[in-house]
């Protein structure tokens, strides 16, 4: 009976001890901390622990995020103890203090739960694994993201868009009081002579504003351009038709066209068949066009804004009319048509340039001027960046470099 209650003893101690044993907590993870992301809209906290100097390749961590509304732990992410370091937040050094010595992790939360995040605090917890087994993990902590109204990490963008309000208002002042020099466009200045000469001969004029929406940025500015040529007309009492591909564009157009008629003190001379819808259909539109210019023969042709496979095609039956003509486009692979069939062309900023050109109006001249200054200061900026960068990487200036690309990065 003796040696019976000794061997149950013995063994219930046995079963205490490795009870106790398997009941041993794995090794806390120190300093983890649960943060809201910063200049966010409020759907992403960053997670934040020191480095272990002890981890080896095989260790991996792993991160759970959980909230009240769902309940459980969800795997939000798994890494490489190597990786994500706090240099590796997309945020510039202004708007961030991170370092390789510790491990930073963004948690995109609306990857996780949905566009409609539960409006409650989600709860965090990573543990550190090693062959499938855990050896380390932290206590929960808990974070309420929140959406931040001003973007730090966007400060570069702040102060380079104040540099170029201020040289805006220098250029409309400087304008008003002295004007500003523009070069000379060739194509732009031979528009007197254009119209002087349909005016003298008795001819029509044809504006041709290409097949583009009123969405597209040469059509805007061929429709500036449409807006002078019409004023000109006016006053030299020419004639001029414009043929459109586009309805909305041809609405638009009639507006600015009689608004030019009736700027030129001649509203009278204003016909609403000046601007006529001819088709929708690319090639369609060009037989037409060409068949008009072919009866008519106009004396001078302007083909100005967007356009593809059909500017040869008109180009060249303007050139057998006798028309001088002067094209402008902004699309590269057509501009050889329009350098081997027209007299004058406008290479693509000089199509934007020429609203502004003909008008000599302080506002666009200063827009334009601003643009001028904008290309400036990216011109240098790109230059001496990229000696700082290379003098940098090659003495080992890392920091320096990493400071340098952060100013020139949009985040």
């Amino acid at each position: 009976m003796i040696k019976t209650k000794v061997i149950t003893l013995i063994a219930f101690m046995l079963f205490a001890a490795g009870s106790a044993f398997a009941a041993k907590p794995a090794p806390a993870i120190d300093g983890f901390a649960a943060l809201d992301m910063p200049y966010d809209v409020g759907n992403a906290a960053v997670l934040r622990w020191p480095a272990n100097p002890a981890d080896t390749d095989d260790t991996s961590y792993v991160v759970y995020v959980s909230t009240h509304e769902t309940g459980g732990w969800l795997e939000a992410d798994r890494f490489a103890a190597a990786a994500k370091t706090g240099k590796d937040i997309e945020l510039p050094f202004w708007a961030w203090n991170g370092s390789a010595a510790e491990h930073a992790v963004k948690i995109e939360l609306n990857n996780l739960f949905g566009e409609s995040l539960p409006s409650s605090v989600f709860q965090f917890r990573v543990t550190a694994e090693k062959n499938k087994k855990v050896i380390a993990e932290s206590a929960v902590v808990s974070v309420m993201p929140v959406g931040n109204w001003f973007r730090l990490d966007r400060l570069n963008n702040l102060i380079l868009l104040i540099v170029l309000i201020i040289i805006f208002f220098w250029a409309v002042s400087h304008a008003k009081r002295k004007g500003l020099f523009i070069r000379r466009i060739a194509g732009l200045d031979a528009i007197d002579e254009a119209i002087g000469r349909a005016t003298e001969m008795g001819k029509p004029i044809f504006y041709v504003p290409g097949i583009g929406s009123m969405g597209s940025i040469s059509t805007i500015a061929s429709a500036f351009i449409l807006g002078e040529v019409s004023k000109k007309v006016a006053q030299y009492d020419s004639q001029i038709k414009v043929p459109h591909y586009d309805p909305i564009v041809m609405t638009v157009c009639k507006e600015i066209v009689k608004q030019s008629y009736m700027e030129a003190g001649r509203p009278d001379s204003y016909r609403e068949d000046i601007n006529q819808f001819v088709s929708a259909d690319q090639f369609s539109y060009a037989a037409s066009v060409d068949g008009m210019i072919s009866r008519e023969k106009p004396a001078a042709c302007f083909y100005m804004g967007y356009f593809m496979a059909e500017s040869l095609l008109l180009a060249e039956v303007g050139a057998t009319s006798g028309a001088i003509q002067i094209a402008g486009t902004d699309v590269e692979h057509q501009l050889p048509f329009f350098f081997t069939a027209c007299d004058y062309t406008l290479i693509g900023e000089e199509l934007y340039a020429a609203g502004a050109y003909l008008s000599k109006e302080p506002m666009l001249l200063s827009a334009l001027k601003v643009q001028d200054f904008g290309k400036l200061i990216v011109m240098v900026s790109v230059f001496f960046g990229m000696i700082l960068v290379v003098l940098g990487a090659k003495l080992g200036w890392t920091d320096f470099v990493q400071g340098l690309l952060h100013l020139f990065k949009g985040y």
